[in-house]
């Protein structure tokens, strides 16, 4: 039988593996899941994405079901209430990062129709990039669009969503396609 192939990043934990193959990549257009990783993408900022990946549970559970009207309206003791939970990284910048950045997810919303049109409208016809990836040295940090997107939600007032953390949205929600020509999930 023949091994299947997968992205080297994802090693060989169970978690990782499913996350892999039945999310990252996949084109995300609802704007709740897009939320989801945007809250999520922050949270990461200067850790691993498994150490993330591992408490998705308890962030679910801490920001309402990423219901982003919820978290946007988070008050004072809200912040206290994560900044006590174990089950979230407790890093204040973050914690009220993502709330600031759920009021601004909101005025997007407001403008543009939708997050997803937002987002998706800087890919030519919203639909994903398709790169070529033989192995992960060919896989950028960021790129140009990703700087055009971070740049203009900085401009916005967004938080921890550098062009770095962008690209790894852009992967995370499959505006582009950063999987190995040979992966089972290409």
């Amino acid at each position: 039988m023949a091994k299947e192939i997968r992205c080297g990043w994802c090693g060989t934990d169970p978690l990782y593996q499913k996350y892999h193959d039945q999310e990252w990549g996949k084109p995300v257009y609802d704007d709740q899941v897009l939320f989801e990783f945007l809250i999520l993408e922050g949270a990461q900022a200067g850790l691993s994405w498994i150490t993330i990946l591992k408490r998705r549970e308890a962030y679910r559970k801490a920001f309402s079901g990423f219901d982003v009207q919820k978290v946007a309206a988070f008050k004072q003791e809200d912040v206290e209430r994560l900044m006590n939970d174990q089950g979230i990284i407790r890093n204040r910048l973050k914690v009220n990062g993502a709330i600031s950045n759920a009021k601004l997810f909101i005025k997007i919303q407001e403008e543009f129709g939708s997050f997803s049109d937002y987002m998706w409208g800087f890919v030519p016809d919203k639909k994903p990039i398709e790169n070529i990836v033989h192995s992960l040295k060919d896989v950028p940090a960021r790129t140009e669009l990703s700087d055009a997107i971070s740049k203009d939600m900085k401009k916005r007032g967004f938080k921890f969503f550098g062009t770095t953390i962008c690209y790894a949205h852009m992967q995370a929600t499959g505006m582009v396609n950063d999987h190995l020509m040979d992966c089972i999930s290409r």
